[in-house]
């Protein structure tokens, strides 16, 4: 009987724990027109292409910075920032932006937001990019 109720409370935890809230408060995942209206409505946003600097060549959004998260120097870029400003980050598709807010997040930075579909889904709703 006491390995039951043993049993019983481990099952318990598990499954209190997994259905816990693990959204993050500091990044937000928004579409491509939300990730727009944001960022003209916020004057004091960080706009980040955390792509290579060869697709950042090919096109970018207007006032966009380049900071590629797969170099090692990134987190010592990324220091440049300001942690208490918004940073807007995007990538071609959204797996490397989704990296890069995590880190951001985890340096420190008290708000992220993160285009959904990266650059690949903003040029889909036929919004601009610059050379």
């Amino acid at each position: 009987m006491k390995n039951f109720f043993i049993l019983l409370f481990c099952v318990t935890a598990v499954l209190l724990s997994s259905c816990q809230d693990k959204s993050s408060k500091t990044v937000t995942l928004v579409d491509p027109e939300v990730f727009l209206e944001t960022l003209e409505k916020d004057n004091s946003g960080q706009l980040v292409d955390v792509r290579t600097t060869e697709e950042f060549a090919v096109g970018h959004l207007k006032n966009a910075q380049n900071i590629c998260v797969t170099d090692d120097d990134f987190e010592e870029k990324i220091k440049k920032l300001d942690k208490s400003k918004p940073v807007y980050v995007y990538c071609r598709s959204g797996g490397r932006s989704a990296r890069a807010a995590k880190i951001l997040e985890e340096k420190g930075f008290t708000k992220v937001f993160d285009l959904n579909g990266g650059i690949t889904s903003w040029k889909e709703k036929g919004l601009q990019t610059e050379q």
